[in-house]
């Protein structure tokens, strides 16, 4: 199943269940989808969704009170694993060991990997 229906599926469940917070959280996520979808005027991939859901979980760490917790958690349940730093520091290595040495080149590597951008941006600076 796709991200996108699976969240049109918890929505319609969190309805039925009456979860406030999940619910609305799951409309601004539909409508975020929905409005990225009129603009390239064609479906969401799930790696677009999954970039909604990352805003939205930023947003969400911002404001600092329990239904943001809350809803923090449920965003996350969707959202792909994040790399350890463990696992940066391996692959950070590995690309500048194969030559790549510029840190937007190392970036661009990470772009659509599940990471902490500012994670990925310190290995840079420990390892160059």
């Amino acid at each position: 199943m796709k991200l996108k229906e699976q969240i049109s599926t918890d929505y319609i469940t969190a309805m039925k269940e009456k979860n406030v917070p999940a619910k609305n959280l799951l409309s601004v996520v539909k409508g975020d989808i929905q409005n990225l979808e009129k603009e390239l005027r064609e479906d969401c991939t799930d790696e677009d969704v999954i970039k909604i859901l990352t805003k939205t979980a930023k947003n969400l760490k911002e404001v600092n009170d329990d239904e943001s917790k809350i809803q923090l958690a449920i965003v996350e349940g969707y959202l792909p694993k994040q790399m350890s730093r463990e696992e940066i520091v391996l692959k950070v290595t590995e690309l500048v060991n194969s030559g790549i040495t510029n840190i937007g080149g190392i970036m661009k590597e990470f772009a659509i990997l599940p990471v902490d951008k500012k994670i990925v941006s310190e290995v840079i600076k420990e390892v160059l």
